[in-house]
């Protein structure tokens, strides 16, 4: 009997998908039907060979074989799950199968692993492409419901496999290139080293950092207070400790006027959904969460739990025809959100194009609750945290904007400005959802204060501060900065429309970060996260082409363009001038490792290949600045 076969990434997805179309039969590795087989992928089945598996010559590290540029990179099986691909490429071209339905992660890396099981199984049989950001049962129903032909995605796959290839271009190029030259063991990568130059770059402002003293001059008038302003830069510093002293004692006792009072009626608007690097840089802030561990709280609520959506996002929108189904979220959520849904304020009609809004949907919306009531006894503490974050950022999108009444005052005392700023909340709107946060910074408010108006200075005071040097990076900064390829960029507008050129994408960025602790580049410190020697020895060595966050932006900008590009011959062309960028880059990689600086690393074993010559490093600069090797 003619059956469909649908592959999925995982074996919980694979049951989720037989349980809602009643396939209940066991087999090995699989669940089987009247109608479907269902298998699964354990993740990846299929890699691209190691460079040794690509060419025999290639086994020994040998600089005089690099760079190694092969026309085509041939996958391989990997050897812990070779079983699993073996009943999998079985059903494949099993006589009973007569079309395929991909039903791996709605994403980059899900197509790749599906299209590499599909090619090293030399399929040819038809491919449908099942695409859901819910695991509910009513998504995978509608998915179902809307399959779509394989082609459609092969722009996504083409920048896939784009991807890939080019990280074992660099990688191994590089990575070979500089361990050989520098007799050490030293992992290079496109995304990853680049990560470590930001870490480098803080912690060597934090160490040449040389604080200077300023000092603060405040006036208290009795129902507020001010502090002085400096003429000549507008701050409220003062620079020299006698000048700050002599103003103190200046205005001791005397009578302060308002010259300028200011009202300007203000409004905040909530916060946007969460996308996966905003959720893990808000988890690290508020809960101290690694973006790593955040990733796997989500991945758990998405799978396990079916209580949010697909968490590998870079969107913060929603489609508008999803309004009916977030109203039903909304009154499904558990009794602990009642007041907030329930209360008038709440919008069950939202149009605000921060929200919904069709044109900044990609493979998948922000991250939100899914229609299923959570049950928290059933929940780890730091699942229901997480989930908690989500559902209330839900809520308060629905929710009126904050407003407030932001006042500005200054006082003269004589000839010294004293300037006061504070804030009376008219409308507390979505920060209803957030009463009693920590680290809320809104300013004290301040009386009603006309031009004209008299106070007594009752005390003057002089503190003494330092200037700072900025802090270490963190999960959520470093997460910030890779997603805007290293520029540090506030403005949340700003920062969507830079997005799609950071580094690496949201679903590798945590294990980016992982990565360097890993290979011993970098280190956590508490919170904070910051390099070794070795990190920063790596960084003084390799060419800022290679370290540069912008120039690994540009190229992820141009897979994401890739990704959208439906016409194949354009797409082809892309692919091509893509991947001859990165086969000029590699070969400029490896001559740049040949003539680095001299630098001696601390002593460690390089994990080359059996057999594998051990490198010997002797340097001494030629005449024209050349690097000899004897």
């Amino acid at each position: 009997m003619a059956k469909k076969l649908i592959v999925a990434e995982k074996p919980s997805v694979a049951r989720d998908i037989a349980r809602v179309l009643g396939v209940k039969g066991r087999g090995e590795g699989c669940l089987v039907g009247e109608d479907y087989v269902v298998t699964w992928a354990v993740g990846h089945l299929v890699s691209l060979c190691e460079p040794g598996e690509t060419d025999p010559q290639w086994v020994k590290w040998r600089m005089e074989d690099l760079p190694m540029l092969p026309e085509r990179i041939p996958l391989k099986v990997l050897p812990g799950t070779k079983d699993q691909f073996a009943v999998v490429k079985g059903w494949m071209l099993n006589r009973e199968i007569v079309s395929l339905i991909c039903a791996t992660d709605s994403a980059r890396e899900g197509e790749l692993i599906f299209r590499y099981i599909y090619q090293k199984a030399g399929c040819k049989k038809p491919v449908e492409r099942l695409w859901i950001s819910s695991m509910t049962d009513a998504a995978i129903r509608q998915g179902f419901a809307e399959l779509k032909p394989s082609a459609y995605y092969d722009a996504l796959y083409e920048s896939a496999r784009c991807r890939s290839e080019a990280d074992w271009l660099v990688g191994m190029n590089a990575s070979r290139a500089f361990s050989l030259a520098y007799d050490a063991h030293l992992s290079v990568g496109r995304v990853q080293t680049p990560t470590l130059n930001l870490i480098v770059k803080r912690d060597l402002e934090i160490e040449h950092f040389v604080p200077e003293d300023y000092w603060e001059i405040r006036a208290d008038f009795g129902d507020y207070e001010g502090l002085w302003v400096n003429p000549k830069t507008k701050k409220t510093r003062c620079e020299d400790r006698d000048q700050a002293e002599a103003i103190r004692a200046a205005v001791t006792g005397g009578t302060g006027t308002v010259t300028e009072s200011k009202t300007t009626r203000k409004k905040v608007p909530p916060p946007q959904l969460y996308d996966l690097t905003s959720l893990q840089r808000e988890a690290n802030k508020k809960l101290g969460y690694s973006a790593d561990k955040t990733l796997k709280l989500a991945q758990s609520l998405y799978e396990t739990h079916k209580l949010i959506t697909y968490p590998r996002t870079d969107s913060r929108y929603l489609p508008d025809d999803m309004k009916p189904k977030i109203a039903a979220t909304l009154k499904k959520l558990p009794p602990a959100y009642g007041a907030f849904v329930e209360s008038p304020e709440l919008n069950w009609n939202l149009k605000d194009k921060r929200f919904y809004d069709n044109s900044k949907i990609s493979d998948h919306h922000a991250i939100v609750p899914t229609e299923k009531t959570a049950n928290s006894q059933s929940l780890t503490r730091d699942e229901a945290l997480l989930f908690d974050m989500i559902a209330r950022r839900l809520i308060a999108a629905h929710y009126p904007h904050y407003e407030y009444e932001a006042a500005r005052v200054v006082t003269k005392v004589g000839e010294h400005a004293f300037k006061s700023n504070g804030a009376m909340p008219l409308k507390e709107g979505w920060r209803a959802l957030y009463r009693g946060d920590k680290g809320d910074d809104r300013e004290p408010p301040l009386p009603k204060l006309a031009v004209g108006d008299t106070r007594a200075v009752e005390k003057a005071s002089v503190k003494t501060c330092q200037t700072e040097p900025p802090p270490s990076h963190t999960d959520a900064s470093l997460l910030s900065l890779m997603e805007n390829a290293g520029r540090d960029i506030e403005d949340e507008t700003l920062r969507e429309q830079m997005k799609s050129s950071g580094l690496g994408t949201p679903a590798t960025r945590a294990a980016t970060i992982e990565r360097l602790i890993e290979v011993g580049y970098a280190r956590r410190k508490g919170k904070s996260i910051v390099s070794t020697e070795k990190g920063r020895q790596l960084i003084s060595v390799v060419p800022e082409q290679i370290a540069s966050a912008v120039t690994t932006g540009k190229w992820e900008k141009f897979l994401s363009d890739m990704a959208g590009q439906k016409d194949e011959a354009a797409r082809t062309a892309k692919s091509d001038r893509f991947m001859n960028g990165i086969r000029r880059f590699s070969v400029f990689l490896v001559e740049a490792a040949q003539n680095g600086p001299p630098v001696r690393f601390e002593k460690d074993t390089p994990k080359v290949k059996k057999g594998a010559k051990k490198p010997v490093r002797r340097r001494a600069k030629g005449k024209q600045g050349q690097v000899n090797r004897e």
